[in-house]
């Protein structure tokens, strides 16, 4: 895979200022990790956001600060609470030469028999998996390939995700990571519709209200503010 490069410079603007970079086009972000000193940086918003694109949170990726090049992971990426976009970064650094734990996203490929011939339905367990290995030798994803599901006893655990001799993957070998469930019968979907749907959305895990998102008005990040 082609390197990775994004280009950055030190940022001295901190607080809730940081909203006018965001308004220039501008992603606020910060460096930390192995062996260096946190710095505040700034880049070119559409540069981050192809960059992101490409790598995600699995692949090294030359964060060059005022000339100097530094192998990071983009390691968090925080998002407006509405519009999606991404607002805020951390850049992890790494030495190439010492092992680390990432999480790798998994990738489904081919048709699952019991699903095109028998009316199942496909159930993804793990959407990602955490692996040990020297930086270099991180995957960017994991496929896996579900055409061995026939019938609706089939199952593709971690221990048979294929993955190089140079990467151990940590989750217990006998996680499910797919499989595929008979079809639900009438009366099943009958009790479905029956069950009671929550009204109150602050109580449905994932949604985070308006007045708990700093962010949503422009103002630094969390991480931001302790510096």
């Amino acid at each position: 895979m082609e390197q990775i490069t994004i280009t950055a410079t030190k940022r001295a603007v901190l607080g809730k200022r940081v909203q006018k970079l965001r308004n220039a086009g501008t992603m606020p972000g910060v460096l930390y990790g192995h062996n260096v000193e946190t710095t505040h940086v700034e880049m070119n918003e559409r540069d981050f956001n192809k960059a992101f694109k490409q790598a995600g949170e699995s692949t090294i990726i030359n964060l060059v600060i005022d000339g100097q090049t530094q192998p990071v992971l983009i390691h968090d990426v925080q998002h407006h609470y509405l519009k999606g976009q991404p607002i805020h970064v951390d850049f992890y650094a790494v030495n190439m030469t010492e092992k680390l734990t990432a999480t790798i996203p998994v990738h489904f490929i081919g048709e699952a028999p019991a699903v095109k011939a028998m009316g199942g339905v496909l159930v993804k367990n793990l959407s990602e998996v955490e692996v040990e290995c020297l930086p270099g030798d991180l995957p960017q994803f994991i496929e896996v390939d579900i055409s061995s599901l026939n019938t609706f006893e089939d199952a593709i655990r971690v221990s048979e995700l294929k993955v190089s001799d140079k990467v151990r993957i940590i989750n217990n070998p006998e996680d499910m990571v797919a499989n595929v469930t008979a079809p639900r019968s009438d009366e099943e979907m009958a009790e479905l519709e029956k069950a009671p749907v929550a009204e109150d959305v602050s109580k449905v895990e994932g949604v985070v209200k308006p007045e708990d998102d700093a962010k949503a008005e422009g103002e630094a990040p969390a991480k931001e503010e302790k510096s």
